[in-house]
């Protein structure tokens, strides 16, 4: 699998639904496009959807602002990558919980980068909504999420 891919297929459980396995597989697209590939025209062309949330509040609504966050964060880390280690279906809610690193060297080291759990609504084949709780793993990132973690970029609330 190349790095800037997420295969759903070892994650993937018995008691998926097909919509469900559709549902996890457009987010496996959806991330590996975004957080590894890190490719945001290809985002804005597939997922142009004007109704999506965020939750995330140090991210600006709608994907133009997601993308727009994501540009930014990699040019200044351009290695940031997202390592999937479980992914959970309930209906149109996929969630995703991995290791992102900003450091090629970091990664598989649980002692670098951010612990992060993704939620996604995904509502007729398009996602509408996201949320995240991200847990920086050293002190450095700790110390780099009290320093920029409290602007708030949107209005819609973390629940």
């Amino acid at each position: 699998m190349a790095p800037n891919t997420v295969s759903i297929d070892s994650f993937a459980k018995d008691h998926w639904s097909d919509a469900e396995r559709r549902n996890a597989e457009l987010i496996a697209d959806f991330v590996g496009l975004l957080m590894n590939a890190h490719d945001f025209e290809a985002i804005r062309e597939r997922y142009p959807s004007s109704s999506y949330v965020q939750h995330s509040r140090g991210i600006p609504d709608g994907i133009e602002g997601l993308a727009g966050y994501l540009e930014s964060l990699t040019r200044r880390y351009p290695e940031y990558q997202y390592d999937v280690k479980h992914v959970h279906v309930d209906g149109d809610v996929v969630t995703f919980h991995s290791h992102a690193t900003l450091k090629a060297k970091d990664r598989g080291n649980d002692r670098k980068g951010f612990n992060i759990i993704d939620t996604w609504r995904v509502v007729d084949g398009q996602i509408t909504e996201h949320w995240d709780a991200i847990q920086p793993l050293s002190g450095s990132m700790r110390l780099l999420a009290l320093a920029v973690g409290g602007r708030v970029r949107n209005t819609n609330g973390v629940f």
